[in-house]
């Protein structure tokens, strides 16, 4: 696969919670990150491996971008998020991979700024239940 753009890694919010999905403005750096819990099984008929019991364990993913703010609707629309503790559904679009779409919690918004530069945002966003993936 080719080197893909940073730029094309998108995070998208449904601004209507009808499937009205709009890129999160002014956003500049974005990541996303997947895990899931082991559940040891070890046993000592296990000949001394660690086994681990398949398909148990929590899964979840965690969202992370950080930008310049805009003051445009997609701000406003994340900050009313966070104050009514809503979970809304947001899609991630990984370029030349696919589309993550589900509901995810935004845990944190930090704004900053300097006398002498733009004002900042940085915000990171927990999933709050199961993810779908489409391949691109």
């Amino acid at each position: 696969m080719a080197a893909q753009n940073g730029k094309d890694l998108l995070i998208k919010l449904d601004m209507t919670d009808a499937g009205a999905f709009e890129t999160i403005a002014g956003l500049r750096a974005t990541r996303i990150s997947f895990n899931a819990e082991a559940v040891e099984a070890t046993s000592l008929e296990s000949g001394g491996w660690r086994e681990l019991l398949a398909g148990a364990g929590v899964k979840q993913a965690s969202i992370s971008g950080s930008g310049v703010f805009k003051d445009a609707a997609t701000d406003e629309r994340m900050r009313r998020v966070f104050f009514e503790s809503r979970t809304p559904v947001f899609q991630v679009i990984i370029p030349d991979f696919g589309i993550v779409e589900g509901a995810f919690q935004v845990t944190s918004i930090e704004y900053a700024g300097t006398h002498d530069g733009e004002a900042t945002y940085e915000l990171s966003l927990a999933s709050a239940g199961q993810l779908s993936f489409t391949a691109l």
